[in-house]
């Protein structure tokens, strides 16, 4: 079962490309190593107060995959610096 979430979210204290990225590197890294996933921003990279970001794990249920997705989602709504707003599933 492949399972993928796809969000948009506000980086409310990026004021420059540069601090959205730093925001997102630590984000995104700390995401891949302490859950079996892959990550990475898709979409909006030119707005530095806007992102799109796919996360996607691969297991043997959809019951497993969806647990982990859901801990990764929980582990990015911990982050105060980033809002999650629309927030879409995806089961191949």
């Amino acid at each position: 079962m492949i399972a993928a979430v796809e969000f948009e979210a506000f980086i409310m204290d990026a004021h420059t490309l540069k601090d959205k990225r730093g925001v997102l590197q630590r984000i995104l890294r700390r995401l891949s190593q302490k859950y079996n996933v892959a990550v990475a921003e898709v979409d909006y990279q030119d707005l530095w107060q806007r992102t799109r970001i796919a996360v996607v794990t691969v297991s043997s249920s959809k019951i497993a995959a969806e647990k982990e997705l859901q801990q990764a989602l929980k582990f990015v709504d911990s982050f105060p610096e980033i809002e999650r707003t629309i927030t879409e599933f995806q089961w191949v």
